[in-house]
Order: C-alpha cells, then structure tokens, then sequence
C-alpha cells in the first residue's frame, strides 16, 4: 500500500482545501493510504515512512515558512526514496527556503495577466516519451498563467508561450508548466496548473496529475 501525506493549507485564495478534496478522488483511485494535515508543523516529524509528499501549500501571502528541521527533515525524506508531488501553489510556497526551491526544481515569479483572470493559454506536451505524459494531448487552460524560474536539471514535460499583450518583453517566452526531476533516491514532479478546482478539470490535466504522482511515488 502506497503511503501518502497531503500537506495542504496557507494562502485561501488558492482554495487548499477544496483542491485538496479534488486530490483525494486521485487517491482514492490509485488506492492510496493518505494522511492528510493543514498542519505545517507535521514536518517536524520523521518522514521518511512516507512513499509520497505531495505539497498543497501555498504561503505567498501568508508568513508561514520552513524551519531548518523542517527543511532537513523534508530532503531527507525524499533523498531516501520518498517521492514528492505539487502542483500551482506548490511553487510559492516557503519562499525563504532555498533548498525547497532546489527540491521542488522551481520557483514562481509571476502571472504576467494580473489581476485579468482568467488568463486563457495553450499548454504542449514537449516529452511525449515519459510515462507522466502517456496519453497526455496538449490542452488549453484559462487560468493564472504562471511564469517561472526553474532549475537547468530538471526534465520539462510540458510548456507555455506567452503573448506579451500584459509584459511586452516576454512576448515569445516559453515557460515550464509541468516537470520531473531525481533528488537522490527520490523522485519529484510538478505542474502549475490549479489556482481553482475547475483548473483541474480538464482530462488531460487529471491523467497527467494522477501519471505524475504514480511516477513520483516511492518506487
């Protein structure tokens, strides 16, 4: 049995614990054992018995951070073989932590749109050959449109071209939206998709999270 620990919580504008609801059918379909917490002090504990972390937090606007036992006890859960999963939010939380931004393999700049939400974009699959996008079409998305900073190791799956109609000097940027990445005997996926439930919707949004978290699971 697959054990998971769903750590959701921070900012309500990214509505935690509805889009943690969402996640629970993903589970449930996998048949996982979850254990579920809005409690960021659970990462003080040993984590190491968990086969799956996935990080539904987002603390951009809020002060919660990670203390340095945190942090240890994060990395090295996932250096021995956890794996971790998040998605949106996952990517603007806990800031001030440097080997979190390293771990999760990306960072959250912007959502050049603004306060003009929703933001319709196109995302295209890229690696068609990684079993986190098998039967994964590109799809189309009206939502934040995230623009991120990522680390030059990780695997990208998916991506997105921006406009330039909200920051003219990024008219033609590709972005990540979705990615791997190994941190020691653990393996990590992420997507930017899912500032609302309805963000997730879409089918090809659902397999390509739930193919993510089988994926970044302990193998």
């Amino acid at each position: 049995m697959t054990t998971v620990l769903s750590l959701f919580g921070g900012w309500p504008g990214h509505t935690p614990s509805a889009i943690s609801a969402w996640a629970d059918e993903l589970y449930a379909e996998l048949g996982y054992e979850v254990e579920r917490s809005s409690d960021i002090f659970t990462l003080d504990r040993d984590l190491t018995g968990f086969d799956l972390i996935v990080i539904g937090w987002n603390n951009a606007l809020t002060t919660e951070d990670l203390t340095d036992a945190q942090e240890a006890a994060l990395l090295r859960a996932v250096a021995r073989g956890s794996g971790l999963a998040g998605w949106h939010g996952a990517g603007a939380a806990f800031r001030a932590s440097l080997p979190y931004r390293m771990l999760l393999g990306g960072d959250f700049i912007e959502h050049p749109a603004g306060e003009a939400y929703p933001q319709p974009y196109d995302v295209r699959i890229i690696n068609r050959e990684h079993p986190v996008t098998a039967g994964v079409n590109d799809f189309k998305v009206a939502s934040e449109q995230y623009y991120m900073h990522v680390n030059p190791n990780n695997t990208v799956l998916a991506e997105t071209t921006f406009s330039g109609e909200h920051l003219p000097w990024i008219e033609g940027h590709t972005s990540p939206v979705a990615w791997v990445k190994n941190w020691g005997d653990g393996r990590v996926f992420y997507h930017s998709i899912g500032h609302t439930p309805a963000d997730l919707d879409s089918p090809d949004v659902r397999r390509l999270t739930k193919q993510g978290l089988e994926w970044a699971k302990r193998s």
